[in-house]
């Protein structure tokens, strides 16, 4: 959970620095490129908790 909290504290600061210095920001620049990114991370999840129930 660390590592989590960590990556969203430097995401957010590396937004605010681009924003204050007036760049691009170096992600995708629309909700559906975050939510592909965001799936694709998840559905890694997904499979681990399904092979997981399935040992079982």
């Amino acid at each position: 959970m660390r590592d989590v909290i960590l990556a969203l504290v430097a995401g957010l600061i590396v937004g605010l620095l681009f924003k204050f210095l007036k760049l691009p920001i170096p992600a995708p620049p629309v909700l559906s490129g975050v939510m592909g990114i965001f799936g694709v991370y998840f559905g890694g999840i997904l499979f681990e908790w399904i092979t997981k129930l399935v040992q079982h």
